[in-house]
């Protein structure tokens, strides 16, 4: 499976705004951005041209990483969303929030997409009754998402339980951590209900280029 393996406070840096990739560490002052608040590398300190294509790119990268999807996999997503009915930059924002590993961060099992997706790749899930360890599942309306009981006392799941409540989940999703650990989809999320700071029109407008 591809996937980033470089520094994720650069990638925060490169935004220049939290994308909360690290968990508890973007929320203390040792987050990188709180100290070097400008795009990494030697050039990082100067004021590029912002042209309407840049903006349109760096939207794009941003829903990219703040999701922690790769180049290929994204532009699928867009593809499948500009086959559907609707508009085509909020149906892109619903697969990227269906999910597995999006669902299981939304719903407080875990402090950032990339310890959602090790976790789910571990094998510690079930989505209605059957183990998925693919990360890029997208859930449906009505399923039940639920933690395998012999992993209810790893550490991970047991912060999780201690911390329920203090992350607010959207409207969209509940989750449940006693007496077992459940998420259930009440419905597809909605545009609405979707608080990535993205916007998603300058993202249809890159790819429709």
């Amino acid at each position: 499976m591809a996937r980033y393996t470089g520094a994720d406070c650069k990638l925060c840096r490169r935004e220049k705004m939290k994308l909360f990739l690290k968990g508890s560490k973007c929320e203390g002052p040792k987050c990188p951005i709180e100290i070097r608040p400008y795009p990494p590398g030697e050039h990082g300190r100067g004021r590029p041209k912002e042209t309407e294509y840049l903006l349109q790119l760096r939207e794009k990268q941003k829903a990219r990483r703040i999701y922690g999807v790769l180049e290929k996999q994204f532009h699928n997503y867009y593809e499948i969303a500009n086959r559907k009915s609707g508009k085509t930059g909020d149906v892109l924002l619903q697969l990227l929030e269906r999910r597995l590993d999006n669902v299981v961060y939304r719903a407080g099992f875990a402090k950032s997409r990339d310890m959602a997706r090790q976790l789910i790749r571990h094998g510690h899930f079930k989505v209605n009754g059957r183990k998925v360890d693919i990360p890029s599942f997208l859930v449906s309306e009505n399923d039940v998402i639920e933690v395998k009981p012999k992993s209810h006392e790893l550490t991970p799941f047991v912060v999780a339980r201690a911390e329920a409540g203090e992350r607010q989940t959207p409207a969209w999703l509940e989750a449940i951590t006693e007496p077992t650990m459940r998420i259930l989809i009440h419905s597809l999320p909605t545009r609405q209900q979707i608080d990535t700071p993205v916007q998603e029109q300058l993202i249809v407008e890159l790819y429709s280029k």
